[in-house]
């Protein structure tokens, strides 16, 4: 398997982002947030994940972020996209999802081509990931970050959108505790 765009390195800092099958607008409603929030929190607090900067969008997320205590980063996002994936199906099957049909079977069909036996296909293989290194990189990742939803006219302003580390270097009220970095 190629390592172009995979967090290799076991101390290094990533820009990663991570997207659904088939682009599949998964994170639209309030409940399937909160599964990526929490699986975030868990990484946080089991797994050595220190976050410094992110967005969740409507069918990917992005992350700043590095594996600490002796984790490995590309361990760390193995095991949440594995978790979340099955979170993911769980609440679209138990919660109220007027696509619910749409979406089992997509991610059903999404899984066909595989050689092992498996279920739903919630995210894309692999994930992109690029080394941060240099602190002009960091101010460009974490801008596009905190942007993502400015761009998508979700919001005016980065600090607007809730689901966002924007707010966390806002100062305001956030979702999800992460590392400022003070680049700004």
């Amino acid at each position: 398997m190629s390592t172009k765009y995979k967090a290799t390195s076991t101390d290094e800092a990533y820009f990663i982002t991570i997207t659904t099958e088939g682009w599949v607008d998964v994170f639209t409603r309030l409940n399937q947030k909160y599964v990526i929030t929490n699986a975030l929190k868990h990484c946080q607090e089991h797994k050595g994940l220190e976050i410094y900067a992110w967005t969740l969008m409507s069918n990917h997320l992005h992350l700043f972020c590095k594996a600490t205590s002796g984790f490995i980063l590309s361990d760390v996002i193995r095991d949440f996209k594995k978790f979340t994936s099955k979170k993911i199906i769980q609440t679209i099957i138990e919660e109220p999802e007027s696509r619910r049909e749409w979406m089992l079977d997509y991610f059903s069909q999404a899984c066909s081509h595989l050689k092992r036996k498996q279920q739903y296909k919630v995210w894309q293989d692999g994930y992109h990931a690029e080394h941060i290194y240099s602190n002009d990189f960091i101010k460009q990742k974490i801008t596009y970050i905190h942007n993502n939803a400015v761009k998508e006219k979700i919001v005016a302003l980065p600090e607007d959108y809730y689901f966002s580390s924007a707010r966390n270097y806002a100062d305001l009220e956030y979702e999800l505790e992460i590392l400022v970095l003070d680049l700004f």
